[in-house]
């Protein structure tokens, strides 16, 4: 389809772009700019007065609950979800189940996504066989299948033997690794961030070592076997500190954080409100501030959903023995818009944490993914029209997820997608 999108204001940080600007799409890529390319026909003409032109999001970690979880998520409602939340690329953790581990299962997973030909999804493959922490997966295999890197999801590794030969084997072949940073054995048992208000619960802490330590190993691993690391998830002040001063040595190191992590402390877990069950778990407002701070100077590299269908059953129980996650597809826009309202950040810089900047990871992690996050001639029309004026309210009955569990229910958000536009074509609009 030939569409025109006309008057919106086009941000695309990845080339520097915030201006008044009409779009022509053809052939599911970007024609032109302002002036239609010869013998163009318009078949469909979008008016995007008002309303912000982006690239449509990449999202680094979303469990999409298929295989194996289908009473959590389908590949279905969570891609429309997705849709709605105007992410058009989203990244793949591997502890489905059965865990992406095998070719096949990766094969057949791309190829479910390609019948539904809506979001472009980037599995990881399992760093170790069933992420057990014991034998390296056969990671050539799993990239020709169409793993873009590797993951222990949020699984801990006891053995840093095996971590050490999974970065050789890594660099040896430049892939990525993709790891959560958390000590085994600190981390373990604990359901809320240590410290004065978890006491108070009674409720079993995990400490911020348990986040430094790992980091500190991991990069220390990183230095003998050089391989390129993304760090998943931070959560703390000390950790970002960590990788701050990693980044300034030069290491290939990069990190993101959870959306959720990003506005909320430990205090708002009120009276044992399992929706602010998360894993890691939500730490002090001066974790919090640090987290702001870092995305705002681009130590912390992207935000992310850190979508987690979690069902009834296993949400609505005490706050210790709830499943950690929560629902996030369609909040990370909003969320993210949020926080450049309350940190006055740039709408182009704060854009650029869910679109260029975490495409920027994706396609340094593979080679094989193309270009994305990102609006010039000839890039996919991969597109996110959003009116910066609508708020909404997250009221569990307005979520497409099949998991309508979210620390913000009932909050009111900023933006709302109008349309999202996968590969040229209008994947998503609201309904009436």
């Amino acid at each position: 389809m030939n569409l025109e999108i006309k008057n919106g204001r086009l941000i695309d940080p990845a080339n520097g772009v915030d201006r008044i600007a009409t779009l022509y799409i053809a052939e599911g890529k970007i024609a032109a700019f302002d002036i239609a390319p010869a013998n163009f026909k318009v078949e469909r003409s979008i008016d995007a007065a008002g309303k912000l032109v982006i690239p449509g999001l990449v999202d680094l970690a979303a469990r999409l609950r298929e295989p194996g979880f289908e009473h959590r998520g389908t590949l279905e409602s969570e891609l429309r979800a997705a849709l709605a939340g105007g992410i058009t690329s989203l990244v793949l953790p591997p502890d489905t189940d059965p865990t992406l581990d095998e070719p096949g299962l990766v094969e057949m997973l791309k190829q479910r996504a390609r019948q539904l030909d809506q979001v472009n999804l980037y599995p990881l493959g399992a760093m170790t066989v069933g992420l057990k922490g014991e034998v390296i997966t056969e990671m050539a295999e799993l990239t020709e299948a169409g793993c873009i890197a590797f993951s222990q999801a949020d699984t801990p590794v006891l053995d840093t033997n095996v971590v050490l030969r999974a970065m050789q084997y890594a660099r040896t072949f430049d892939y990525a690794l993709w790891l959560r940073a958390q000590d085994p054995w600190m981390s373990r048992g604990g359901v809320a961030a240590s410290g004065a208000y978890a006491s108070r619960l009674g409720l079993s802490g995990v400490p911020v070592q348990a986040e430094t330590i790992a980091i500190h190993t991991l990069l220390e691993l990183q230095r003998t076997s050089g391989a390129r690391l993304h760090l998943c998830r931070l959560s703390s002040a000390a950790g970002i500190e960590l990788v701050r001063a990693a980044k300034r040595e030069g290491l290939p190191v990069t990190c993101d954080v959870s959306a959720n992590h990003v506005h909320l402390t430990d205090v708002d877990i009120g009276y044992y409100d399992s929706n602010f069950r998360l894993d890691p778990p939500l730490r002090g407002q001066r974790d919090r501030d640090a987290i702001r701070a870092a995305l705002a100077d681009g130590t912390i590299d992207a935000v992310c959903s850190d979508h987690t269908p979690v069902d009834d059953d296993d949400k609505m129980m005490p706050f210790a023995e709830a499943e950690p996650g929560a629902t996030g597809l369609e909040l990370l826009l909003s969320l993210t818009l949020k926080w450049a309202q309350d940190a006055r950040v740039p709408l182009l810089e704060a854009i650029a944490r869910i679109t260029s900047d975490p495409a920027r990871i994706v396609c340094a992690s593979s080679a094989a993914v193309p270009a994305c996050g990102q609006l010039g001639i000839g890039d996919a029309a991969d597109i996110c029209i959003v009116d910066p004026e609508a708020s909404w309210q997250v009221r569990r009955e307005a979520l497409l997820s099949q998991s309508q569990h979210t620390p913000f229910l009932n909050m009111e958000l900023p933006g709302r997608v109008m349309a999202t536009i996968v590969r040229g074509r209008v994947a998503w609009e609201p309904s009436a």
